[in-house]
């Protein structure tokens, strides 16, 4: 049997530490017919015989594509493999390499042994040696790798394989691994990382890779009686810790262990046995989700996170802009940390029917923190408090990350009792979602009479053209910032058409028009924090209007019937999006009296009063959120006194150009409205005065064509309109 020649210069390592990376087999297969020295430099081919090969000091090796059975080396050697095999099944190691020697494996090479597939060893002065593997497969029965203190190995796109009884990689003392899009799996443990008589302290690099133990940890640091120096592991992106036993860290035999995680999401716990610490860092939206046993230290940067999933406890917790999930809904824990410091978010759940929440307390708390808690549609039982937030002691400043929580009909606030942290409903804040909905149902009478308006804006002036039958066509919009009862205020803004014909009565004066009417509206509802909601509206109507050449009265009745759908999208406290909808119908008339009165030289004035009620269907629905919404019937009362004033400039050519200044008070009268959310009743109503002012211009053209146009502004105690606008265009016949 031939032996590696520097076999027994690694006795600095102890015995049992051998017997970890690789216990020799007593048992082996017959070795190759023969064995090469190599001494300088020499190449082989896939036509050369297969031959274990020895090289002396200094010698390099270059194998293309050839079958061999081992390799092993001298001080400062080089063997390079590009592709072929090696296949020390039934020997010793694959490659082993003494101090100051370099592997180089690539294209598509494979390695596969009784033992070790590649050894790297140093000697007793600490020099070790350095093996890259690029694009192969290594393997060997007791790890695919063993890399002493000193000594450094690289993986980029390869595979290496341990057996069910050993690791991928074992990693003494100071030894270095770097890994790059590649797989490492071993049996109990993917990577095992011990100390050596160097003391010195090991660092992993990890980008795209996975390092996976079949049934214990994925990285093991210390074991046995072999603890480890402080061990760096950088877990870069795309990167993954895969358990067998659910383990991604585990820390042993007194050793210290420092994990960061960049730009990847694992899956698993970390857990560092009495004696030993562990201490995580998780940058650039990495995420953990796993227990945290005997941890020391958590660091969470630029949104990177930690999910719990039981009560948990860590000695400092360093926020920077990091976030904390305790878990599910309804599965409540407990976190307590020795000291919390920086800046960050704690996602968390609260029960107001059962008094149930996540919680969590702290020692010495420092920093600046927002509460992130988990909305919900549902009615609290009690308007009671609920404690979140414990410090013994600190500065620290905890406030709800999007405002008040919303819980049922009502949002709930954050207040700070001493060195406490409640959720407390006391102040009845409506939220979004009630303000939403008690929106909606109070939107219908503005968007009908948005649709309606008076006869001058909403067909111009007859008096124009003395042919009254004819068609029209008018377009609008108008904005309405709305203050109702309940105190849900809302901004609506409407934009729609009508269209209309109307022609005249063959019997009585001559003087009356009837005709029919129809249109579309679209409101949208802007309502305070993130709710919103939409009506779109589709009605008919008659109209019948009667005008006296001779005395100047008028008169104008309407009857329209309305379709409303209606939607409810709302942005909750927790970041969640909940939305519902629902359709009804109103019906409304309105009736209109005025006299034009001339002055002379063109001028004149016309006073009028408007009456209009209309009803809109009552609704009950539910959103997403469990949020349930009952709407009693709408209804609306608005009466109006005003005038308007203009003057007639004849152009010639049957041409009349009327610019015209309108004022009138209204009042609405309707102060029973109101609706449900979750059994909580809200008065809706909108009574009261407002003023109203509007300036407009109708002009005959063409002989047959008549176009105006309107601007209204209006002020009250419930309702304001900053704007609404209108043009218009009438063709008689």
């Amino acid at each position: 049997m031939h032996l590696p020649n520097h076999f027994s210069n690694c006795s600095s390592l102890p015995a049992h530490a051998w017997a970890l990376l690789a216990p020799l087999a007593l048992a082996v297969s017959p070795l190759a017919s023969a064995t090469v020295t190599v001494g300088g430099e020499r190449t082989i081919t896939a036509e050369t015989p297969r031959n274990d090969y020895r090289l002396q000091e200094g010698a390099t090796l270059i194998a293309n594509g050839a079958s061999i059975d081992f390799v092993t080396t001298n001080q400062n050697t080089t063997f390079i493999m590009n592709g072929g095999q090696i296949d020390a099944s039934g020997s010793f190691d694959g490659v082993d390499l003494f101090s100051g020697g370099t592997t180089i494996v690539s294209d598509n090479a494979r390695i596969v042994a009784g033992n070790v597939g590649i050894r790297l060893s140093r000697n007793a002065a600490g020099v070790g040696s350095s093996a890259q593997v690029t694009d192969s497969y290594v393997q060997g029965a007791n790890g695919a790798a063993a890399v002493s203190s000193g000594s450094s190995l690289s993986a980029v796109r390869s595979t290496l394989e341990g057996s069910a009884r050993s690791p991928a990689l074992t990693l003494a003392g100071s030894a270095k691994l770097a890994a790059q899009d590649s797989v490492l799996t071993g049996g109990p443990t993917g990577l095992r990382i011990f100390g050596d008589s160097t003391g010195g302290a090991s660092e992993v690099t990890l980008v795209g890779t996975r390092v996976e133990g079949l049934t214990g940890p994925a990285i093991t640091v210390g074991s046995g009686t072999l603890p480890a120096g402080t061990t760096t592991i950088a877990v870069g992106p795309d990167s993954s810790l895969i358990g067998g036993n659910g383990v991604l860290l585990q820390v042993t035999a007194n050793s210290t262990a420092n994990l960061g995680v960049d730009a990847s999401q694992l899956q698993g716990d970390v857990v560092a046995d009495a004696g030993s610490t562990a201490n995580l860092a998780l940058e650039n939206q990495a995420g953990l989700t796993g227990r945290l046993v005997n941890v020391a230290g958590l660091s969470l940067a630029s949104r990177a996170s930690w999910s719990l999933v039981e009560d948990s406890e860590i000695g400092a917790l360093a926020m920077n802009d990091g976030v904390v999930r305790f878990g599910a809904p309804t599965e409540y824990r407990t976190l307590q940390l020795g000291t919390l410091s920086g800046s960050g978010t704690f996602v968390m759940d609260a029960d107001f029917s059962t008094g149930q929440t996540d919680f969590l307390t702290v020692g010495t708390a420092t920093g600046t923190h927002s509460l992130l808690v988990g909305s919900s549609g549902a009615e609290p039982s009690e308007q009671n408090s609920l404690h979140l937030v414990h410090a013994d002691a600190g500065d620290a400043r905890f406030s709800l990350a999007n405002g008040p929580v919303d819980l049922g009909a009502f949002s709930y606030e954050l207040v700070q009792r001493d060195n406490d942290w409640f959720l407390d409903g006391s102040r009845k804040v409506i939220s979004p979602g009630t303000a939403s909905v008690l929106a909606l149902f109070n939107a219908a009478p503005s968007v009908w009479y948005g649709e309606l308006s008076t006869l001058r804006s909403r067909m111009g002036e007859l008096r124009l053209d003395e042919r009254k039958s004819g068609g029209w066509i008018r377009a609008y919009g108008n904005k309405f910032d709305v203050s109702p009862a309940s105190g849900a205020a809302y901004t609506q803004v409407q934009q729609g058409v009508s269209l209309g014909a109307d022609a005249p009565l063959p019997y009585g004066d001559g003087q009356w028009l009837v005709g029919v009417m129809a249109g579309h509206s679209n409101s949208d509802l802007d309502v305070a924090r993130g709710a919103s909601g939409e009506v779109k509206s589709y009605y008919l109507g008659l109209y019948t209007t009667w005008l006296d050449a001779d005395s100047g009265y008028y008169f104008d009745g309407v009857a329209k019937f309305n379709r409303f759908d209606n939607s409810s999208k709302v942005n909750l406290s927790d970041g969640t999006r909940t939305e519902g909808d629902y359709r009804n119908h109103g019906v409304g008339a309105s009736l209109e009296f005025g006299r034009n009165i001339p002055l002379g030289n063109g001028y004149f004035v016309e006073p009028y009063t408007q009456w209009s009620a209309v009803e809109i269907q009552g609704a009950s629905y539910q959103l997403d959120n469990g949020l349930q919404v009952d709407g009693e019937r709408t209804r609306s009362l608005l009466g109006k006194v005003g005038a308007t004033a203009g003057r007639n400039f004849d152009l010639g050519a049957g041409q009349t150009v009327q610019p015209y200044v309108r004022a009138a008070v209204a009042h609405e009268f309707a102060t029973d409205n109101a609706a449900k959310a979750n059994d909580n009743r809200f008065s809706n109503e909108l009574a009261g005065s407002r003023g109203e002012l509007g300036l407009g211009v109708a002009m005959s053209f063409a002989e047959r064509w008549q176009v105006h146009a309107d601007l209204d502004y209006s002020n009250g105690e419930r309702i304001e309109q900053p704007w609404g606008a209108n043009i218009g265009l009438r063709y008689n016949w």
